[in-house]
This record gives C-alpha cells, sequence and structure tokens, in this order.
C-alpha cells in the first residue's frame, strides 16, 4: 500500500511504497492501491514489484506527470469491463404485461400510439442528421446506406421502418413476443424493408456478447423510462457500440412538471395514454443521465426539449428540457488493442524512475 506522500522541492509528488518488512526487506507486495479521484472515478492497479527501483520509490515530476499513467490506463477501462450475460435483465415484467395488452395496436395513428407516430417528424431526423456528420459521402436517397443500427425496445418497429428506408441495416429488439410478432407482420409488406430489417425477441442484456462492438448507433426512443436497472441498461448500449459509435435517446424528465402533466393529465385527465404507462420515479433527469453515460465512456453532445401538443398531435423542439427532451451522445473512439494494467503503467513508470534517481529531492528524501 502507498506509505505516504510529501511536496518535493520542485512541486512534484514524493510517494514511497512499503514492503512487508520495511524499507530494507526485498519483497514488495504485488498488490498495489493507488486511488486517482477525479469525477468520481477511482482506479486499482495491479502492478508487479520490478516497475519501482531498489528504494521502492518514485517521483513524480509535476501534477500533470503524476497521474499521466493512469490516464492512458482509463482509455482500456471500458473495454475491461465486464459483459452482461443473460442471468441479468433490465426488463420489467410488469412493464412487458402492459405492453403486451396494447400489442396489436401499434400502427393506428390515431389510437394510444399516435404521439409516438408524431414524434417521427422530430427523432428521425434528429438521429439522421448526427448520423450524417459521420459520413463523408452518402447515396442520395440511402443517406444511411452501410450503418447498423440497432433499435432497443423497438415496440412495432415505429422506429425501426423508417430508419430502414434511410438505407441502413436495422436490428429491432423486444422482449415482448406480441410486439415482434406486430413488427414482422407490417414490415413483411415492404419487400425492400424486409431486407434490411431484422426483428428479434430478446433483451439487450441477451445479445451483448454476440455483438459486442457491432453497431454504428444504438436508439433507445422512449425506453430507459421503463427498465429496472438504469446503469445496467447504458452499459450495455455502450458495449455493443462501434468506438466514435453514437448513442440516440428520447425520454422523460423527472420533475413536478413531468409528474403532473406527463402522469397526472396525460393518463388520469385526459387518457392520451393507458394509465400505469409511465412510473415517475423511473424518469431520469438530463443531468443523471449524462453522468452514467460519461462513466461508460460517452460523451454527450446534444440535449434539446421536446414539446407535445395534445391537441394539434404534433411535437416540436424547445429549449426547455423540463418534460420530454433527446440526447445524443458518442462513444470514446479509442481503438488501440488492450494491454494489461501492468505494461500501460510500467513504460511510464520505469521513465519516471529514471528521472527520480537524479533528481536531487528525491536523495535528501531517502538519506531522512
Amino acid at each position: 500500500m502507498w506509505g505516504g506522500g510529501k511536496l518535493g522541492s520542485s512541486g512534484g509528488w514524493f510517494l514511497r511504497v512499503l514492503g512487508r518488512g520495511g524499507r530494507n526487506t526485498k519483497a514488495v507486495r504485488p498488490l498495489i492501491s493507488s486511488v486517482y479521484v477525479k469525477n468520481q472515478l477511482s482506479w486499482i492497479l495491479q502492478i508487479k514489484p520490478g516497475v519501482f527501483n531498489e528504494y521502492r520509490t518514485m517521483w513524480f515530476k509535476s501534477y500533470r506527470m503524476t497521474f499521466s499513467c493512469l490516464n492512458r490506463i482509463k482509455s482500456f477501462r471500458y473495454r475491461w469491463a465486464r459483459l452482461y450475460s443473460t442471468s441479468q435483465t433490465t426488463v420489467d415484467s410488469g412493464e412487458v404485461k402492459t405492453f403486451l395488452a396494447l400489442a396489436h395496436k401499434w400502427w393506428d395513428e390515431q389510437g394510444i400510439y399516435a404521439p409516438l407516430h408524431s414524434m417521427n417528424d422530430l427523432r428521425v431526423p434528429f438521429i439522421r442528421d448526427n448520423l450524417l456528420k459521420t459520413i463523408p459521402n452518402h447515396q442520395p436517397g440511402k443517406p444511411l446506406f452501410g450503418m447498423k443500427i440497432l433499435d432497443v425496445g423497438c415496440g412495432g418497429g415505429l422506429l425501426t421502418e423508417p430508419l430502414g428506408r434511410l438505407g441502413a441495416s436495422v436490428i429491432g429488439i423486444d422482449p415482448v413476443d406480441e410486439n415482434i410478432k406486430t413488427a414482422q407482420c407490417h414490415k413483411s409488406f415492404d419487400p425492400v424493408l424486409d431486407k434490411r430489417i431484422e426483428y428479434r425477441v430478446c433483451s439487450l442484456e441477451e445479445i451483448v456478447e454476440e455483438t459486442a462492438e457491432t453497431f454504428d448507433a444504438v436508439v433507445a426512443s422512449e425506453v430507459v423510462e421503463h427498465v429496472i436497472d438504469l446503469e445496467t441498461f447504458l452499459q450495455c448500449c455502450c458495449q455493443v457500440l462501434k468506438p466514435s459509435g453514437s448513442l440516440f435517446i428520447t425520454t422523460i424528465n423527472k420533475t413536478q412538471l413531468s409528474y403532473a402533466l406527463g402522469i397526472v393529465f396525460s393518463e388520469q385527465i385526459a387518457a392520451i395514454v393507458p394509465k400505469g404507462t409511465h412510473t415517475w420515479e423511473k424518469f431520469v433527469s438530463p443531468e443523471t443521465l449524462e453522468s452514467i453515460l460519461e462513466s461508460n465512456g460517452l460523451s454527450v453532445q446534444t440535449v434539446v426539449g421536446m414539446l407535445y401538443n395534445p391537441f394539434s398531435g404534433y411535437w416540436h423542439w424547445s429549449e426547455n428540457t423540463s418534460l420530454n427532451y433527446a440526447a445524443h451522445a458518442v462513444k470514446s473512439g479509442v481503438q488501440e488493442h488492450p494491454m494489461s494494467a501492468e505494461f500501460a503503467f510500467k513504460g511510464e513508470a520505469e521513465e519516471l524512475q529514471a528521472n527520480a534517481c537524479t533528481n536531487p529531492a528525491v536523495h535528501e528524501e531517502l538519506k531522512k
């Protein structure tokens, strides 16, 4: 474990690593814990004794160099993350029952899913335009040709089909079997879509291992407010994305206004959506969402509010995010082959060790 820190004369940190028998013993504990606090992140490093010099001492020349090796290791953190197995689920069985009863109503544009049909006027261009920024040359009429997109919680395919029409190869997944049957039936009427779209009855966690770093984009529209484990769900979204891939989310903010309008008015008074469709406790604020995404290696690019007019039946963009909002995040583009923490750390540690041998402040400290 770290013995302690002392500020040297050149303004750097002096860290002494003690073995089991103190300064004079040759044995150094093989496990050294280093805690680096930044944005509430902690790092545990497994390091062999050979990384350090005979005095079991490391000299960091400046605050910038102090944790430069740890910053390199940070880029590998997300690839080390354990892929979630099928034994873990983010699917709420209660939500499954709710949507199972409504599975036959997905394509009724005047029915309970009318707001989702109308939302396509906003969310389809939002996804298309942000993805086009990553495509240098696109085909007219098929701007998303060649892109692989995962539509999580696709329901009856209301968003899956428009993305397929833009040329993308889309996989739509949903845990409700009847939803997928409805989606497959509807796409069968269009031979072009039948080739571009694939539907599966499954949860996101069930395909994480087989589809790791497969998709150019993942879409979770009106989904995160229905899962039982938001952090696990977003981790899985990150894992199936390619480096530099995009994650698109639309959801409901967790505010008093969203409770009043999203649940009391929309469900209990106006009956815009069936009672019990939403649970306010599952709503998530943009700040919370951004925090979870960034802790999983995604950088939030855009957060914009969405407002629905129940009288006109149309959505429009807004600077106000207190009700509905859309978010776009991009996964870190680091594509290097992951190496062990020991080797990632060792190169810089040896360089810093060489500097320590020639630094007078270190020798003065060793004499004490």
